[in-house]
Formats: C-alpha cells, sequence, structure tokens
C-alpha cells in the first residue's frame, strides 16, 4: 500500500494540465456453507471486507499514463484470507503503432466461459475464488505492435507470484496444511527466473484468433507431502514449462463459438487440453425486453484421471439471463457434469445488479458433488457455499 500511495503522490506533481481520476470499490461480503466442513476447524459462515481503489493519471496529452490499483481484503474466519495485494502498478506509453507497458500488471487471455486454459500471465488469488478467476498482479515489461496485421506482444517477467492457499480454518483446504513459507523451486533462481512469453492476436473475417507461447515458472504447484517439525504439510513445488496456446472465437449471426486449446510440456508430462463450445443468444425472447444465452462447452485433459484441473472429460451447460434493465442486471447459471463419473457434478450461479450510481448487490454459489475419493472434486464435497455481497463505488 505504501508503494502505491508514493506512486500516486508522485503523478499528482507531473502537472495540473494533466488528467487524473479517482475510483473505489468497497464490498461486504457474507458466505453461508450448507454443510458442515470436512474439517474441525472449519466453519458453517464468514463474513468480510474488501477495499480496491484505483489511481489513474496521465499525461503528455495521454501518451503516458500511469494505473495504481491496490487491494486489501479483512476474512473474520481465515487469517490467510486477510491479505494486501498491488493488484496493477503499471505505466504505460503509447507510441505511433506501438506500446510499452512496465511495472506490476494484469493480463487476460482467453474466450471460454468455464475455465482459461491459456491464461498464465498472472497468478491465481486461490483465496479469493474457488473459480479461480481473480489473479494477483505479475512484474512484467510488455512490447506491443499494434498494426493493421494484429498485434504482437513480448513479455518479460522477472519475478514470480506464489499461489494463494486457505488457511486451516478456511474453505476449500486440503488435509494438510499447504506450507507457502516454504516452496520448491525446479529452478536454481526460484522466484527470480526470468519468464518469458509471446502472444498474437487478430482478426480473419468474423474470427478472433490468439496465438501465445509461454517459457517460464509453472503458476500451478505440485502439492509434495513433507513435514514441518512435527506437523505434516504439503510444500509448493513450482516446475518449469513451455506453453503453446491457442484461442479463437467466432461470430456467427445470434450464436458465438469458443474454443481454448494449449499444448503444455513440464518435466513429469507432456499434453494437450482444450475447452471448445458456443453461446447461442436469443434476442426479446417471446416479445419482451430479456435475452437468454445458452451455453455448452466440453473441457478434455489428455491426462485423464492424472488431470490436475477439475475439467479431464466434462461437459458444461448454462444460461444467461440478461433483463436490458437500466440496472443492468444479468444471472447466470451453469452445471458440470464429469462423463467419466456420473456422481462428480458441479454447477455455479453468478448474479448481479445495480441499486442506484454508487450501490450493486452480488450473488455468487457454488455446488459440489463427488462420491469417489480418486476425484478431485472429492475434497470440495461439502463446501457448498451461496455468497451475498453489497458494493460500493464511489
Amino acid at each position: 500500500m505504501k508503494k502505491s500511495l508514493t506512486a500516486v503522490a508522485l503523478l499528482m506533481a507531473c502537472g495540473a494540465s494533466a488528467d487524473t481520476q479517482t475510483y473505489v470499490k468497497a464490498a461486504l461480503e457474507q458466505r453461508f456453507y450448507f454443510q458442515d466442513g470436512l474439517y474441525e476447524q472449519q466453519h458453517d459462515s464468514d463474513i468480510s471486507v474488501f477495499v480496491e481503489p484505483e489511481f489513474y493519471h496521465s499525461w503528455n496529452d495521454g501518451s503516458d499514463s500511469l494505473n495504481v490499483k491496490p487491494f486489501f481484503r479483512y476474512d473474520s474466519r481465515d487469517s490467510e484470507r486477510t491479505h494486501m495485494d498491488i493488484r496493477e502498478l503499471i505505466w504505460l506509453h503509447v507510441g505511433d503503432e506501438w506500446e510499452m507497458r512496465a511495472g506490476i500488471g494484469k493480463v487476460f487471455w482467453g474466450q471460454t466461459e468455464s475455465q482459461h486454459l491459456v491464461d498464465v500471465i498472472n497468478q491465481t488469488d486461490f483465496i479469493e475464488a474457488i473459480d479461480a478467476e481473480e489473479k494477483l498482479g505479475q512484474p512484467m515489461v510488455q512490447f506491443s505492435l499494434v498494426k493493421d496485421w494484429g498485434n504482437l506482444s513480448l513479455f518479460a517477467l522477472p519475478y514470480f507470484r506464489e499461489r494463494t492457499f486457505s488457511g486451516v480454518e478456511g474453505r476449500f483446504r486440503l488435509p494438510l496444511r499447504v506450507d507457502t513459507d516454504n516452496p520448491l523451486f525446479e529452478s536454481a533462481d526460484e522466484e527470480k527466473h526470468l519468464d518469458w512469453a509471446v502472444r498474437y492476436m487478430g482478426y480473419l473475417g468474423d474470427l478472433e484468433l490468439g496465438l501465445s507461447w509461454f517459457d517460464g515458472t509453472n503458476r500451478e504447484p505440485l502439492l509434495k507431502p513433507a513435514m514441518n517439525g512435527q506437523e505434516a504439510v504439503l510444500r509448493p513445488y513450482y516446475g518449469q514449462m513451455q506453453q503453446a496456446g491457442l484461442d479463437m472465437l467466432m461470430v456467427s449471426g445470434a450464436t458465438l463459438y469458443k474454443l481454448e486449446a494449449i499444448h503444455r510440456k513440464t518435466e513429469l508430462d507432456s499434453y494437450y487440453a482444450l475447452t471448445a463450445g458456443f453461446e447461442y443468444t436469443s434476442v426479446g425472447v417471446l416479445n419482451s425486453v430479456y435475452d437468454i444465452g445458452w451455453l455448452m462447452e466440453y473441457q478434455y485433459d489428455e491426462r485423464d484421471e492424472q488431470a490436475t484441473s477439475l475439467g479431464q472429460n466434462d461437459l458444461m451447460l448454462g444460461t444467461r439471463l440478461i433483463f436490458n434493465d437500466i440496472n443492468g442486471t444479468e444471472l447466470l447459471i451453469a452445471f458440470i457434469q464429469d462423463l467419466d463419473e456420473s456422481g462428480s457434478r458441479s454447477g455455479y450461479i453468478e448474479a448481479s445488479s445495480r441499486i442506484n450510481d454508487h450501490w450493486k448487490w452480488r450473488i455468487d454459489g457454488w455446488f459440489f458433488s463427488s462420491d469417489t475419493e480418486e476425484d478431485r472434486a472429492y475434497m470440495l464435497r461439502r463446501d457448498d457455499y451461496l455468497q451475498f455481497s453489497l458494493e460500493y463505488y464511489f
């Protein structure tokens, strides 16, 4: 936080002619779990608050800008979930058909709804949400060419961020505590290994195409049993990996066709994985103002039962309801079925709407079912929850 405020003070001194904007997002969140936890330290509800200010400053007629976004959460139950991060502290310079970014930033790659295979730049902030959508800020230098034939971006990533995990009193935890204070690395440079990546994004008619390559520290750790004194723990092991990625989005009338596919090579294995599907939107259903989207995606991982993700041979079906009202009300409901294990399934719900210019409510929920111990969803089988959020913007 001190680093962010210092940056803001510096950018304020750049001159009165510059453009400076400040935003703050804050929220109160209450989670309710439908079942008792698997471990005695766990609780059936928790409450938390977060604050996410954003400071934006531009100068040189908009050619240069600085964006600063710190984040802080306090959780009433899980001390590991009480944390602070710098989501962004990024300088951007826009030149003639090129751009340069440097600092701490967030980059998103991907097109599909149910999971993002190609999105490998930022580390997952796993204590924020079970869906892996929230990310930690990543130190980076990014150079991009912006041409008629598409955008080509080069990334240098000089510092690695370790994944966050729930504490012993938190939900979505493993049987043993994850010893995040003693990680293991394949590289002798550990967290200072210089990762790099390149991505091309362009258009071929109605097709949006992304091609990417990443070489560096795997954001997804292996968890190795170990002893910390008299306590049995799991130590995160971060190996090296090379990943080729392909993501596509094609618009055909009211249908969006989506694809994410990767080939990843590590010291342990080399495999393919993909997520592919479509979203069809019915506009003005039954002569109403409502739009309904129908989603279907297939998740595949060549490693089958050895896959580290939940979706190795799974089918997602969902529906998105857009109310088209002044408050921007939306509802998404999705169901994911494991095609190998009939008793393994999950589902989620997302709903939100503005109350006025400053307030917004949100409901998020996840539901799990698994009766096979070898299934990775088995450890989540009693973590069904609903979360109610009241967000304030100013």
